[in-house]
């Protein structure tokens, strides 16, 4: 049988431009503004078999709690926060520290939520079966991490600035660097999921998922800020990132229609 042919990325990147185009004509005749991604983004190949065609079913939420599973703030040590010391020996990479905090649609810090992250190591990798991009698994390095937000809404993670990889959803398509949050509420039903990039970095203009979310200043807010208030010397650069959960200036979320499937490396 022979192989199929592959998308090119000058491909895909000219329907993501046409797409941007039909966008900004669309806002400058007046139409809205549109600050999540659609759940129809063509150029987001390797989603279309996953796009919701039906309305999601709404579940009640009081019977959730009955079989879900909980944790208590306890069961939480601050030592999870730091992703570099989970095995004997030290990860490979840039040693990152990552902070910020998680406000409402007014500003107001939201106290006592978890957060948790996961995500590549240093060259791209997960520890994930599904994971077969050759490059190697670094032993001190799971990826995985969790915190609960102080009084003032404030988190903070101590990681390793994880690395960009190919993901085939066309030929020669690269993820941007990226580190995925998970925010509960206070119930299990609340959840949202969301992803945080890098300044500056060269792949935005070319990845699929990224520019799904086709107002440039909603794409804006996933990306956080160098801060070097945050750099310990000799020890780690710093990066400062705050997650506004409503509001217009609210932080993108991932789609909860992916359900598990959503939460796979992509």
């Amino acid at each position: 049988m022979p192989t199929p042919r592959q998308e090119t990325q000058q491909e895909l990147s000219a329907e993501i431009a046409a797409i941007a185009s039909n966008y900004r004509h669309s806002v400058a005749a007046g139409g809205a503004v549109a600050t999540q991604p659609s759940l129809d983004y063509a150029p987001y190949r390797s989603s279309i078999l996953r796009h919701p065609t039906k309305s999601l079913h709404h579940a009640d939420p009081e019977t959730i709690e009955l079989f879900s599973p909980a944790f208590g703030h306890q069961d939480v040590s601050p030592l999870e926060a730091d992703l570099t010391i989970v095995h004997n020996g030290e990860p490979q990479g840039e040693r990152i520290k990552v902070a910020g905090k998680v406000l409402d649609g007014d500003g107001r810090p939201v106290a006592g939520q978890l957060v948790e992250i996961w995500q590549a190591n240093a060259s791209g990798r997960y520890i994930h079966k599904r994971d077969q991009h050759p490059a190697p698994i670094d032993p001190n390095f799971t990826g995985v991490g969790r915190c609960i937000t102080g009084p003032d809404g404030s988190y903070a993670f101590t990681t390793i600035k994880p690395g960009a990889y190919p993901w085939k959803n066309h030929l020669n398509a690269w993820r941007p660097a990226h580190i995925h949050f998970s925010l509960f509420g206070s119930e299990f039903t609340q959840r949202i999921i969301t992803q945080m990039y890098f300044p500056g970095d060269q792949l935005f203009p070319l990845d699929p998922i990224y520019q799904s979310i086709v107002d440039q200043d909603a794409r804006d807010r996933l990306v956080a800020t160098y801060n070097h208030e945050l750099t310990s010397p000799e020890w780690s650069l710093g990066y400062n990132w705050d997650i506004v959960l409503t509001g217009s200036k609210r932080t993108w979320t991932e789609n909860e229609a992916l359900g598990e499937d959503g939460e796979h490396h992509e």
